[in-house]
């Protein structure tokens, strides 16, 4: 058995959902099946996500200062730092000091990835105030990685959204604007391209930006963004080339979708995932 002499940690802030397989009850196993230590920061707990019709929460606003404050007190550090749903603007001014105070592990930058879960099908999440808009894209100042939806990368460059019919020099704008804002790597995911589904994958200092298509195959399925995005920050810090990431981060939410296509499982549930974790490398 070979010798690891080094384990790579990212802390991961998101909300914890109990039931419907989202947030970190998906990026904790994933991460973790990657070999990367993965340390969780709710921002909330729920019973269940929001797309069911009930749901309890419990804001954890007031506990995360307090939570951070025992990790520095641990000298607690990490390689990345994963960014998810944050619900209100006292959090996003949090996770702004927690960047500035866990910057370095082992003598290196912290890598920081954001995942701005803002809206989707061209529509703002219902929480999600200007102020809030305003703020998360001074967080993308210190996105070593963003992974918006096309949603999203619209929302943060002020751009008129539009379903489908999207030209290649349209999307690039986007994403020229979202590295000059700061990010140093760029993938807009979910990008309706008639039965395929694109993925516009850019760096800074890369003049050449590249478009990844995928055949669109059964329906949208709750989770699947966070997947996404937990496999980047894993590779990230594990260095994995950043277009090979994103291609196999792509080709597992598809044969998640696949397998989880074969039961009668609820959209709202979320993709079968535990299956596959064990080809996840």
């Amino acid at each position: 058995m070979e010798t690891i002499r080094y384990q790579n940690r990212i802390a991961v802030v998101n909300d914890f959902t109990g039931f419907g397989r989202c947030s970190l009850t998906v990026e904790i196993p994933v991460i973790s099946s990657l070999g990367v230590e993965c340390c969780p920061l709710p921002t909330s707990i729920l019973s269940n996500h929001t797309a069911f019709s009930s749901w309890f929460l419990d804001d954890y606003t007031k506990k995360m200062p307090l939570y951070l404050e025992e990790w520095k007190k641990q000298a607690v550090s990490f390689d990345g730092i994963l960014i998810g749903f944050l619900g209100s603007e006292q959090q996003i001014e949090i996770v702004k000091q927690m960047i500035r105070e866990f910057p370095k592990r082992n003598g290196h930058k912290t890598l920081v990835i954001v995942d701005p879960i803002m809206g989707d099908h061209g529509k703002r999440y219902a929480t999600y105030t200007e102020e809030m808009c305003r703020q998360i894209r001074q967080l993308i100042e210190a996105a070593d990685i963003l992974t918006p939806n096309l949603t999203e990368a619209c929302i943060l460059t002020d751009t008129p959204y539009k379903e489908n019919g999207w030209h290649f020099l349209e999307l690039s704008k986007i994403a020229e604007r979202l590295l000059e804002m700061g990010a140093k790597k760029v993938v807009v995911s979910g990008i309706t391209m008639g039965q395929f589904i694109g993925n516009l994958v850019c760096e800074k200092g890369k003049g050449e930006m590249k478009l990844f298509r995928s055949k669109r195959i059964g329906t949208e399925r709750c989770g699947t963004g966070d997947i996404f995005s937990s496999i980047l920050a894993a590779d990230a810090v594990n260095g994995v080339q950043f277009e090979n990431s994103v291609k196999k981060a792509m080709k597992f939410v598809k044969d998640c979708i696949l397998l989880t296509e074969q039961f009668s499982v609820p959209e709202t549930n979320g993709v079968c995932f535990e299956y596959l974790l064990k080809k996840l490398k």
